[in-house]
């Protein structure tokens, strides 16, 4: 359940065209959902903008089922990430309206046409190389499922940069990027340098044995001295994608907020200023 349907069926109850025992029905599996092996968060949705994700690694199909099971139900969205051809085989013939993304491990699964959220503008996947595709893909087509428009900007890297420079004009256009490289992992850098937007950067784990499966990538990019750059774990296209998705929202998702008058520890003084 997203705001936007808890609005609706509070709408709902206060018209009196829903009385509140049916309504109670609605939000019988509000805050999650105990499936004994996976508690399922159904108030994510309410809190970042996007329902929950399952990561299929270390899962089991009958699991992943019954996970889908209640989040289909439940939203009109369903993704799961590090998804095999075997797993979205499974999948497909339980819901025909499975899809996969091959090339970003992603199975998606669509209710309808899912109004896109208010965002701001586009935002830019970009790789150093080819090999980097897969996790480039995992956060473009993440993007993509979260209404945020993309724009794919592939094999651009330091070792022949010139390739990088003709696209200038689609990067300072774009709300943020997303930099994608192994190896060295000084693109997110470069980039960083060139714009006025926030780069997310995304080590991967693509390299020589020096590399250490992303670790040397993932170091370059944190001692990074370009402003405006921020970096996540090594191949984690997903969290690069929820946090361009974050900073492309017009609005930001609705989030519990202490009052500064009504916060726990706090008490007015004498002129009404707030005191711990």
């Amino acid at each position: 359940m997203d705001e936007s349907q808890l609005r609706h069926l509070l709408e709902r109850v206060r018209s009196g065209d829903l009385d509140v025992d049916r309504a109670m029905q609605h939000l019988l599996d509000l805050p999650y959902s105990e499936l004994g092996y996976a508690k399922l968060d159904h108030h994510r949705s309410l809190r970042t903008g996007f329902p929950e994700v399952v990561f299929a690694e270390g899962k089991s199909t009958d699991q992943i089922l019954g996970i889908l099971n209640r989040l289909t139900v439940a939203h009109e969205t369903t993704v799961v990430t590090r998804a095999s051809e075997e797993l979205y085989r499974a999948v497909k013939a339980w819901d025909d309206r499975a899809r996969y993304h091959s090339r970003a491990r992603i199975i998606s699964i669509r209710a309808g046409n899912e109004p896109s959220p208010g965002v701001r503008g586009r935002v830019t996947v970009v790789t150093a190389g080819t090999a980097d595709l897969p996790v480039a893909e995992e956060a473009a087509v993440t993007l993509e499922l979260m209404g945020s428009p993309v724009d794919r900007l592939y094999d651009v890297g330091v070792a022949g940069i010139h390739r990088l420079f003709g696209s200038l004009r689609t990067l300072r256009r774009s709300v943020a990027i997303i930099a994608v490289a192994g190896m060295e992992g000084a693109l997110p850098s470069v980039i960083a340098g060139l714009v006025g937007v926030p780069v997310i950067a995304v080590p991967t784990s693509i390299g020589y044995g020096a590399s250490l499966n992303g670790f040397a990538a993932l170091l370059t990019m944190l001692n990074s001295c370009a402003p405006g750059l921020s970096v996540v774990n090594v191949d984690n296209g997903f969290g690069a994608a929820c946090s361009a998705h974050l900073i492309n929202l017009e609005r930001p998702p609705a989030s519990p907020r202490l009052e500064r008058s009504g916060g726990p520890g706090r008490t007015k003084g004498p002129k009404g200023d707030d005191r711990r």
